[in-house]
């Protein structure tokens, strides 16, 4: 019995490293993981994704907040995946942050992103209490999406609203250059 015990830790610990390794998150624990039509998605409570929007390392993180249902953030999607395949070399890491309702993960975001095929990692955000956690990612945040967060060790810049595929890219450079 303890030797089926140790078995089924070790093969809980190996999934989970799968899962996650090589993404932002991989020192992060989900509170869930959706995995359905070969699209795993990994979910988080505030306070397990918060350590994300404050990483202190050589990476720029472009961080949207974003959802299937808001139309403006469905359109600048392709300008995020755009900068996550032209800047992943230069050590550029695009992270987007649905916050579709828990429901409307398995209805909505997978198939979303299985059709769309979006390559950037992708994290579902599962905290009802918005009014806890939104001044958290930036005071000025109304909590109207979408909302983007650029920064890296020595900046930080929160937008709240959308972007043509140009002004990402100069923002972006412009966090590069500094």
């Amino acid at each position: 019995m303890r030797s089926l015990s140790i078995l089924l830790l070790f093969t809980g610990f190996l999934s989970f490293a799968q899962i996650n390794k090589g993404e932002a998150g991989a020192d992060l624990k989900p509170t869930r993981i959706y995995n359905s039509e070969g699209v795993k998605i990994a979910s988080f409570d505030f306070n397990s994704l918060e350590p994300i929007l404050h990483k202190n390392d050589d990476t720029i993180y472009v961080i949207n907040f974003w959802a299937t249902w808001c139309l403006p953030c469905v359109k600048e999607l392709p300008y995020f995946e755009q900068i996550n395949k032209k800047y992943r070399n230069k050590n550029v890491k695009v992270i987007l942050v649905s916050i579709d309702m828990p429901k409307k993960v398995e209805s909505a975001l997978i198939p979303f992103v299985k059709k769309k095929k979006l390559e950037s990692e992708i994290i579902h955000l599962d905290d009802p209490d918005a009014n806890a956690w939104i001044e958290k990612v930036d005071k000025s945040w109304s909590g109207s999406i979408p909302a983007t967060i650029i920064y890296n060790s020595k900046t930080r810049k929160f937008y709240e609203r959308s972007f043509t595929f140009e002004e990402l890219e100069k923002e972006v450079l412009t966090t590069i250059n500094k």
